[in-house]
């Protein structure tokens, strides 16, 4: 049954004027037309409509063979059914209300008005994007080529190609009250843990912003009040095959609009140091690229505060590694050449992100070698700081996800600092203090450090060694599936 919004076709016009304006904004269209003989209303968003496909549709209804000027007056009670009949487009919706009607039109829907104010939107979105390019961070040698772009009807049809399944469900979501976001909850419906899209869909209800400027982030800082911790409490991905691997192991996906992210939830860790590169190479070559990621995650995090503290603590020294430490006398103290070399490396990376391509090459070179050259020449660095700050650039390069590997230097910091202070001592406490840290955290009720804490032995093997497919794996325990098997 079709519902009637306004009272009339002059009113829907006031009502319409007075939220866009008249003619105040060039992208908003408001057109008396026909259809047939029937007087109506159209309203769109000139940037997000399919405009060729609506000129289709609209063309044969104005032809003169059914506008003439002796057709008696359709009765208000036939209104409806006679733009049903004669407007069957396949993507016809019926809003309930004016907000309806007019949230329809934003998010890029073409709005008719007929002349009693029956309200009807037309799906003939085509929103301006990218096209589905391999994301630059996420490369695989062999695998698909495609990945997320900005658009949250391209980015569902992606996830839904690789999982064919009736079970796959994208709950629509506005969220913020300017903003209107459109996110969708994405998930299995016999497998996920309902728990968890309880207490998604809480979090979600809690929001009460404007507007989502900086999308999927934004939202992660919302639904786990994230302050400043460092960590990432999900884990983001622009590969469509990544998500459907993670939905079918009972995992949460929220696809954001405007954004080629995808959030995954709930995750540990160890999620943030896995590749898909792994999984597109022989079991045993994954298992290797994997433990060369957590060695370079470890030594990332440990390697500049233990040399430091060989260096400035001989003592500890063994003689086989007396070529430790800095040979050349510098007037700069050694721990502040070391923060002094890695805020460089920070500079650099930022200045990397604003130079246009074409410059980023020779801007590289000129830092790199010019002035890292220089700086050992007069005295700045020695070079013993210069190579283990460069090997622990490249250790934190080698972890996937750039969200980890930009807490890793901050924790990095903190035991260097503990470890200037107070030595092997502060090592140590330090460590454990970061440990702890890790321990304690439990995003949406799941154990950051699982499977490590609590220890589950199976599931700690599974985490450091990729075994075959064929091997009968059951689904994460802290997704809490209703269904662990996979077979």
């Amino acid at each position: 049954m079709s519902n009637q919004v306004f009272s009339s076709i002059d009113e829907a016009k006031d009502f319409l004027y007075s939220k866009f304006g008249k003619d105040e904004s060039f992208d908003v269209c408001i057109k008396d037309l026909h259809v047939r003989t029937l007087p109506v209303l159209c309203v769109y968003i000139s940037g997000l409509v399919d405009g060729a496909t609506l000129t289709v549709q609209l063309t044969p209804l104005f032809t003169h063979t059914y506008a003439q000027e002796n057709q008696p007056d359709i009765e208000k009670k036939h209104e409806a059914q006679y733009f049903d009949d004669h407007f069957n487009f396949y993507g016809k919706s019926e809003p309930k209300d004016k907000d309806e009607f007019i949230l329809g039109v934003l998010s890029g829907q073409v709005g008719f008005i007929t002349e009693n104010g029956y309200g009807y939107l037309m799906e003939l979105r085509s929103y301006p994007g990218r096209q589905p390019d391999e994301p630059d961070n996420e490369k695989v040698i062999r695998g698909s080529r495609d990945g997320f772009a900005e658009n949250i009807m391209l980015n569902t049809a992606l996830i839904r190609r690789r999982i064919r399944s009736p079970q796959l469900r994208f709950e629509l979501h506005k969220v913020s009250t300017l903003g209107q976001t459109d996110i969708a909850i994405t998930y299995m419906k016999d497998i996920v843990n309902p728990k968890h899209l309880d207490w998604l869909n809480k979090r979600l209800k809690e929001i009460k912003h404007d507007g989502l400027t900086m999308a999927d982030k934004s939202l992660e800082e919302w639904l786990f009040k994230q302050k400043f911790h460092p960590l990432p409490f999900v884990r983001y991905t622009e590969r469509p095959d990544i998500v459907a691997a993670h939905l079918l192991e009972g995992h949460i996906a929220i696809v954001v609009d405007t954004s080629p992210s995808v959030m995954l939830m709930p995750i540990s860790m160890f999620h943030l140091l896995q590749h898909a590169e792994e999984y597109r190479q022989a079991p045993l070559i994954g298992t290797t690229f994997r433990f060369l990621r957590y060695f370079a995650a470890f030594f990332s995090l440990t390697l500049l505060p233990i040399w430091y503290l060989l260096a400035t603590h001989e003592q500890y020294l063994p003689e086989a590694l007396d070529f430790i430490g800095s040979k050349e006398e510098s007037e700069i103290p050694l721990f502040l050449q070391i923060i002094i070399a890695h805020l460089g490396l920070e500079y650099l990376r930022i200045a990397a992100i604003h130079t246009p391509t074409p410059l980023s090459t020779a801007m590289g070179l000129v830092a790199g070698i010019i002035i890292g050259q220089i700086a050992i020449d007069v005295g700045v660095f020695s070079p013993e700081v210069v190579l283990y700050t460069a090997v622990t650039a490249i250790f934190s390069f080698a972890i996937p996800t750039f969200e980890l590997s930009t807490a890793v230097k901050y924790f990095q910091f903190f035991i260097l600092l503990a470890t200037v202070a107070a030595g092997p001592s502060g090592f140590f406490i330090a460590g454990w203090i970061i440990f702890s840290y890790l321990c304690a955290l439990k995003p949406m009720t799941v154990p950051y450090m699982w499977p490590l804490v609590p220890f589950f032995p199976k599931a700690f093997a599974r985490i450091f060694i990729r075994f075959p497919m064929a091997d009968d794996a059951l689904r994460p325990y802290i997704v809490g599936s209703k269904h662990r098997k996979r077979a």
